[in-house]
């Protein structure tokens, strides 16, 4: 039916768990003699995810070279394996060889981080997950895992950003990505620890999405309004395909043959084994540009559709919360001085347009704004999430706000340099980031978007003076 297929696990798990996905692709028709099951070290201290991807490429292109695996292939990843595949691709791309994957179906990728990432470094992290590994849980993967972390910018600037080809599309000798993702957090303990809206237990829809986004804000020395530039986009417009399925959580986004939290005797509107055949027998550009559309606006904006309606909602999936079916964006700022060096004590906060409505602005502090996580190697480097279904409904629905606007606040580094100008120690500079027209709606539903702010750094008068030689001897 198909070519061959190579399934790649995430962070702390193996090849094992992957054995019922590779039972339903045999019984769909795949030849089992083409099935393949990567496995990778991810709880060794030592071990990046860069060391991952060259392994993986010199094994790839050793199987490529006796004829035991052949190209074109797909490539199925969960979780922390969207980072290795990405990554594995960069450096094929980068050596100018050509790139032997043809579709890549990411399930649940952690494609921009998880929160899990600081807590699976933590003491109680290490006792849970490095137990039975002499207490070591991948820190270095974990740091690419972090929210906000430098290896997402960098990856992001290889494959999503720039000026170069893109990797990514339908043909040419591209790879064609495909995102499914749950939204449904875990309801078993200790697991249910750690969930949170917008998610699927592990990791956020915003964060699995590939489609991403980015925009550079710079102010000059002496002037409050920033020059604003969009990074541009590898793929131009086109977009991936990504579907955002309800009743799915990390764990069963990787078995078609399971139902996730559906209610007992429900039908599945939208069963997991549809998407995940259609995305690995897709065959045409034209076809690919169809499911990109139809994932977007039919399987997600249906799962989006959930939070309003109780009826379907309690149908499907009993006592569910509303706010788990929302949809949720993620900021990832960095505020930087003009010498690239992170500014790590600053304060963002958001207001309405209308800066006298301050029930619109303690309004999205209160319930727009969910979380705001600091990167732990970066201190200027902070994920934002943001809940967008609450920010149209409350924010400009029912508090009337007619744009989103976020105020930067910089403390002077000492008594003798600051930012902005030498005259406001204190700097305040005020960035518009989201309107109500849609040419003004920056920031996309299910997706992260890079904000890196550069604020001048001003040196008072008394750090360099100079004087006239006199000619009088000392």
């Amino acid at each position: 039916m198909a070519g061959p297929v190579l399934i790649l696990h995430g962070w702390s798990d193996t090849s094992d768990s992957f054995r019922p996905l590779a039972s339903f692709l045999s019984q769909q028709g795949f030849e089992i003699a083409e099935l393949w099951l990567g496995d990778y070290l991810s709880l060794e201290d030592d071990v990046r995810v860069e060391d991952v991807a060259r392994l993986m490429r010199r094994l790839l292109s050793a199987r490529l070279a006796d004829g035991s695996l052949q190209a074109p292939f797909d490539l199925i990843v969960h979780s922390t394996g969207g980072l290795v595949a990405r990554q594995w691709l960069v450096d094929l791309a980068r050596d100018g060889e050509p790139l032997p994957c043809r579709r890549l179906l990411m399930l649940a990728p952690a494609n921009f981080g998880s929160r899990l990432a600081r807590q699976g470094k933590s003491l109680i992290g290490r006792a849970y997950k490095g137990w039975r590994n002499g207490f070591q849980t991948g820190r270095q993967m974990l740091d690419a895992l972090e929210l906000a972390s430098a290896f997402q910018w960098q990856l992001a600037g290889h494959d999503l950003f720039g000026e170069g080809p893109s990797l990514y599309g339908f043909g040419d000798g591209k790879v064609a990505p495909f995102i499914i993702v749950g939204t449904h957090p875990y309801d078993t303990w200790p697991r249910s620890l750690v969930d949170e809206a917008g998610a699927d237990g592990t990791v956020r829809a915003a964060a699995a999405n590939l489609n991403a986004y980015g925009m550079t804000i710079r102010f000059a020395a002496g002037n409050p309004v920033p020059q604003m530039s969009e990074w541009p986009r590898l793929q131009g417009e086109m977009r991936f395909p990504c579907a955002v399925l309800a009743p799915h959580d990390h764990a069963t986004i990787t078995n078609p043959s399971v139902r996730g939290h559906l209610e007992e005797g429900v039908g599945d509107p939208l069963p997991l084994e549809k998407f995940v055949l259609e995305a690995l027998t897709c065959s045409s550009a034209a076809q690919y540009e169809d499911i990109e559309r139809y994932w977007g606006a039919n399987v997600s904006e249906f799962t989006a559709s959930l939070a309003h309606d109780d009826g379907a909602r309690n149908r499907l999936l009993g006592k569910a919360d509303p706010a788990w079916f929302h949809q949720y964006f993620q900021m990832v700022v960095r505020v930087e001085d003009d010498y690239g060096r992170p500014i790590p004590d600053y304060f963002l906060e958001f207001q309405p347009e209308d800066t006298e409505n301050t029930a619109a602005s303690d309004y999205f502090h209160a319930q727009v704004l969910e979380k705001v996580d600091v990167n732990s190697h970066d201190p200027g480097a902070r994920c934002l999430f943001i809940d967008r279904t609450d920010l149209m409904d409350g924010f400009y629905g029912r508090y009337g706000a007619r744009g989103l606007f976020v105020t930067l606040t910089i403390a002077p580094e000492g008594p003798n340099v600051g930012y902005f100008d030498e005259v406001e120690r204190q700097a305040v500079g005020r960035i518009p980031i989201h309107g109500l027209e849609a040419s003004e709606r920056w920031l996309r539903r299910n997706s992260t978007h890079f904000v890196r702010i550069i604020v001048p750094r001003v040196p008072g008068p008394s750090v360099f003076r100079m004087a006239q030689y006199n000619g009088a001897l000392p």
